[in-house]
């Protein structure tokens, strides 16, 4: 069986690309004491030795430039009790920061308060993809493990979801 080709409309592409389920993170930095920060939910690993990971962001993204100029970025892994975090971040022009918690990571990024994780990166490289840069950071710390059980925060078929904590009972 053999399917044809067709031109992929990307309205029709994003759709399909919604059934692959995904976290949601927030990438933050700060520049000249100014917090900056999006949700992003195309990020993942790309090597173990050195340790690498990756996400996309639009390539007119208001809050990526500022992110370049500071060089490094924290990635905020978000827990299924954060869907008004990721939101929020979603959003441009809005005081994104206004009654949001932080501690500064080792970097200096802001690291949101009830993260599940967070990884705190200076960007390694940059690539232009179509519409998106694909950004690749190297890890230089990372949060210490918790010990209590998390859900994490997904994203399905445009709506948010979680999953049981693992080790919950």
């Amino acid at each position: 069986m053999s399917f044809p080709c067709s031109v992929i409309e990307p309205l029709s592409f994003r759709e399909a690309l919604g059934h692959y389920a995904s976290g949601i993170t927030v990438i933050t930095s700060n520049v000249d004491g100014e917090p900056i920060g999006f949700t992003c939910q195309s990020f993942y690993s790309v090597s173990m030795s050195p340790p690498l990971v990756s996400f996309s962001v639009k390539s007119d993204s208001y809050s990526y430039p500022k992110i370049r100029r500071a060089g490094r970025f924290a990635v905020n892994i978000l827990s299924g009790d954060q869907v008004s975090i990721s939101n929020r971040f979603a959003r441009q022009g809005a005081d994104k920061w206004h009654s949001v918690e932080w501690q500064s990571s080792p970097l200096g990024s802001p690291v949101i308060d009830g993260s599940l994780h967070w990884l705190d990166c200076e960007i390694h490289a940059e690539h232009a993809a179509g519409d998106h840069l694909i950004v690749i950071g190297e890890v230089k710390a990372l949060s210490p493990q918790e010990s209590a059980p998390v859900e994490p925060l997904l994203y399905f078929k445009g709506q948010y979801h979680s999953l049981p904590a693992y080790g919950a009972e």
